[in-house]
């Protein structure tokens, strides 16, 4: 049955990381580069600039993609794309920034929203992520059964001209696989797969556990309570999520947080009683925060727009980096980014249309 929610949510972009999971200093390092240069990612000598193999090269500039770190553009004058950092990388992994080397794990779960999250302005650039964590059962799955409901959904809501080789999709599952889990196999036949065991950040969300062993070996995403996730993190993707549904004051039900595809507790694997517990401390202290019941239902209220107060609370857990002497404001950080602007003119080119993100800017409200 089709999802008419996948075909909004998603870019159908599959397997191009080359296989290896996001590793340590990789996005830092992406963004550092790609701040100077944005072609980076074509230069001939990028793997020496970036220390890592050639095949790392285009699985960096995918993931810095995915986490809506870079966003490519037409260049005025070359066929290749060039990448541009967004504001929300200069916040996070600049040198100034709230947590370049991401040390705290409560920005290794802000990234793991932002790579799933969609909205009107930037879809998710992992598809077979979004259907695992949006729109599998909450169950055990082999390998092979996690490729088969990926396959289904995409098959299930997208034209047969667009559907990816079957491989791509496998492709997708083993990563996943190596970037959660923190109990995998290692398999000699995956290049990487050693290394990867060692250097994927995000095994720390403690998201993903094996069971059994070969291809009987079935996987299933944690739930319950988050003791490494802070609670403005939290709050931050509620705000986010409910920003999609209203730009002005109001109020979203902790059930739809915790359930709806695209929500934080499907990004998250959090029901709803965990996911409440875990923010009611923040709200209870926080002057545009309030949690109300009515008709049995209990929802999280906001007195101003959600997308600005996400980035309020967020930036006030990372010691008000927005506050700092020279951070840009999103406007400037467009104006020195051009390629960040989506509505500004576009080179004409005889090849297919480009597929353009813009920039998820907090913005026009604040």
């Amino acid at each position: 049955m089709s999802d008419s929610r996948l075909p909004e949510a998603v870019e159908l972009s599959f397997g191009r990381h080359e296989t290896f999971a996001p590793r340590f200093g990789w996005l830092h390092k992406a963004y550092m580069q790609v701040k100077h240069d944005s072609e980076i990612f074509h230069r001939e000598d990028a793997p020496v600039l970036l220390g890592v193999g050639k095949n790392m090269v285009n699985s960096m500039r995918y993931w810095s993609k995915a986490f809506k770190l870079t966003q490519e553009h037409a260049h005025p004058t070359k066929k290749a794309h060039a990448a541009s950092p967004t504001w929300r990388a200069r916040w996070l992994l600049d040198e100034e920034g709230a947590d370049p080397y991401l040390e705290d794990t409560g920005s290794l779960w802000l990234l793991h929203w932002w790579l799933l999250s969609s909205g009107s302005e930037a879809k998710c650039w992992v598809p077979s992520w979004y259907v695992i964590f949006n729109l599998a059962a909450r169950s055990r799955h082999t390998s092979a059964e996690m490729t088969n409901v990926i396959t289904r959904h995409i098959h299930e809501n997208f034209k047969e001209k667009d559907w990816p080789a079957g491989e791509s999709i496998s492709r997708d599952v083993e990563c996943m696989i190596k970037m959660y889990a923190l109990d995998q196999e290692f398999n000699p036949l995956s290049p990487g797969s050693f290394e990867d065991l060692l250097m994927s950040p995000f095994r720390e969300l403690g998201l993903l556990e094996g069971q059994g062993k070969g291809r009987d070996r079935t996987w299933r995403f944690t739930s319950g309570s988050r003791s490494n996730l802070p609670a403005s993190v939290l709050a931050y993707a509620c705000l986010d999520y409910a920003s999609r549904s209203s730009m002005n004051a109001g109020s979203i039900s902790l059930a739809r947080l915790a359930e709806d595809p695209g929500s934080p507790g499907r990004a998250f694997r959090m029901r709803e009683p965990d996911l409440t517990k875990a923010i009611e401390s923040l709200v209870s202290d926080h002057p545009n925060l309030q949690i109300v019941e009515a008709l049995g239902q209990r929802s999280l209220a906001f007195s101003k727009a959600p997308l600005p107060l996400a980035w309020d609370v967020l930036d006030a857990h990372y010691g008000h980096v927005r506050d700092r002497d020279g951070f840009p404001s999103p406007q400037e950080w467009t104006q020195r980014y051009p390629g960040l602007d989506s509505n500004a003119p576009k080179r004409a080119r005889k090849q297919q249309p480009q597929q353009f993100e813009v920039l998820d800017l907090i913005e026009e409200n604040k």
